[in-house]
């Protein structure tokens, strides 16, 4: 197996590369030290064999397609996969129209393992051809009109409303998102990654292209990975912003790590996590590996708890993984009611947001983020859409969640050519 040192500009040639075909995936750690990932970054690129599935049986038809083809895959679950685990349903409108789960074999597959390059799959030659691109500068970015689906007073309205049904007992915390999009856009979407990937560099980002539509992702949050026999889930609740001056930073980051509130939403999904991963562990396995510890990313703090158990050997991993789907982290507890709640109080059909994408291996080791932070585009019918939210408890205040929302839209809006202040 050919390995070659990385070189500078690599992933973005790479990246223009992949696009020349119908479906590519690029999974980016931005060299976050992680203990759990095996790779800086991973490149697959064009299609042996896919799996699409609308609805229905998703998940059992993945586990065929895996034993069938024993072969690494990559693809993504939607959020809306949730309708065929439990009784529940999507009415809501899809403008974006992704399938609900979408997996392929690649034809190439080019990873970086201790800097340096390896041919996975396919002709050994193409890292010639990929290091003989030539990046042209590209143009200022298109500044995108970006419309919200709600307005503030309607979010705020919908948080307090939430915030009666924590108070009769329907549920403990709900994950309330809204949407923001833009019509008749026009993006390059290999150069729109590549400038969120570098304002905003997160351990789980990537690029996803399937035919017209396109996730755009700086995700910081990793669903569920499995190493060996181990499984990990490392959900993320409770955000703050960055601060320029650095010892003010210091005392926001000190203050998020000790914010009883931010602890008792981190705390709610740890147990909704732990509760998932029992149905596929090994018996007295589950454990809490690290809570509430904090993490930096370029535009907030975040505090991220880390749960993980041995996977019970008469578990197949697909059903560990829809065992835990849809995370807790973009849902609530308890959970189904969250859910319905969600259906019931967004605007938008979630699709792929929310969900997740990543990679399985031969031997069924796998890892897979969660589809927030991200731009989700249809370049067919021209719509581009992000979505953010956050967990409202009872403690919430909607003007407050308002403000954090349009903190984790910052880099997007950035990118996009937009101002936080406009909204």
């Amino acid at each position: 197996m050919k390995k070659q040192l990385i070189t500078a500009n690599f992933k973005q040639k790479a990246l223009h590369w992949a696009n020349q075909f119908d479906v590519c995936c690029f999974l980016d750690s931005n060299n976050y030290k992680d203990d759990y990932s095996e790779y800086e970054f991973v490149l697959a690129a064009g299609c042996k064999a896919e799996l699409k599935s609308a609805e229905g049986n998703g998940f059992e038809l993945l586990k065929q397609f895996y034993e069938t083809h024993k072969q690494w895959l990559f693809g993504f679950f939607g959020y809306d996969l949730k309708n065929e685990l439990e009784d529940l349903k999507s009415e809501n409108a899809d403008r974006l129209t992704f399938p609900e789960l979408y997996f392929f074999v690649p034809q190439y597959l080019i990873v970086s393992r201790n800097n340096q390059l390896e041919v996975i799959l396919g002709d050994e030659a193409v890292l010639g051809q990929i290091e003989n691109i030539k990046l042209f500068q590209v143009e200022d970015m298109p500044e995108l009109s970006i419309q919200k689906r709600i307005s503030k007073n309607e979010y705020i309205t919908k948080v307090n409303a939430l915030k009666k049904h924590i108070l009769q007992g329907d549920i403990y915390e709900v994950n309330f998102c809204q949407e923001f999009f833009s019509e008749n856009a026009k993006i390059n979407p290999v150069e729109t990654f590549t400038l969120l990937n570098k304002i905003s560099p997160t351990p789980f980002s990537g690029y996803f292209k399937l035919y017209e539509r396109y996730i755009l992702s700086a995700t910081p949050e990793r669903f569920l990975s499995k190493r060996g026999s181990r499984l990990i889930s490392q959900p993320i609740k409770g955000t703050a912003r960055r601060s320029t001056d650095f010892a003010e930073d210091q005392q926001i980051k000190e203050r998020l790590k000790h914010d009883a509130k931010e602890q008792a939403e981190n705390v709610m999904i740890v147990d909704l996590v732990r509760h998932d991963l029992t149905k596929s562990a090994v018996k007295g396995s589950v454990k809490v590996d690290e809570l509430f510890g904090i993490y930096t990313f370029p535009q907030v703090h975040q505090m991220i708890s880390t749960i993980s158990c041995e996977l019970d050997p008469k578990v197949h991993f697909i059903d560990a993984i829809k065992n835990a789907f849809p995370m807790g982290s973009m849902t609530g507890a308890p959970k189904v009611m969250a859910m319905k709640l969600i259906e019931q109080y967004e605007e938008t059909r979630r699709g792929v947001y929310s969900g997740s994408f990543g990679c399985i291996n031969p031997d069924g080791a796998f890892d897979f983020n969660v589809i927030i932070r991200s731009i989700l585009y249809n370049e067919q019918k021209m719509y581009l859409s992000f979505q953010v939210g956050g967990a409202i408890t009872y403690e919430s205040d909607a003007e407050k969640e308002y403000d954090e929302c349009l903190l984790k839209a910052s880099a997007i809006l950035k990118v996009l050519g937009n101002d936080t202040n406009n909204f």
